[in-house]
């Protein structure tokens, strides 16, 4: 964990993968990480933890499959959103965005149940900030 200010703008600056998110910070059990994204995820589900977004730039399509029936939120730059636990879900970017998300340590990106993995998807708990 960073003893100094973290420049979200550096951070995201650091790395170009897509859908492989940074550690940027630790609070108490859960890391602050930051991604760039484009194009789709993939269906998953976190069976134990909410998920929250903060989008930093662009714009995130989150696709939720609910007991009511599927849905979409779309989350504009400087938008929250928290898709609760258990709640199928596959965040997409059309045109790329930069987000912000919090969740526990050991997280996997992929959640506890998902579709196959695309190449272009990082599964991963996350990685350290350079």
């Amino acid at each position: 964990m960073a003893n100094e200010p973290v420049s979200l703008t550096a951070a995201l600056a650091s790395f170009s993968d897509l859908w492989s998110p940074r550690i940027v910070t630790a609070v108490n059990d859960y890391d602050v990480r930051v991604a760039k994204v484009e194009g789709e995820h993939v269906w998953h589900v976190h069976d134990h933890t909410d998920e929250f977004f903060l989008v930093l730039d662009g714009e995130l399509a989150i696709a939720l499959r609910e007991p009511a029936g599927e849905r979409t939120v779309v989350l504009p730059r400087g938008s929250v959103f928290t898709v609760p636990r258990g709640t199928e879900h596959k965040p997409t970017a059309s045109t790329g965005a930069s987000i912000l998300m919090f969740e526990p340590t050991g997280t996997l990106t992929v959640g506890d149940r998902h579709e196959e993995v695309p190449d272009h998807v990082d599964a991963t708990t996350g990685h350290t900030l350079a």
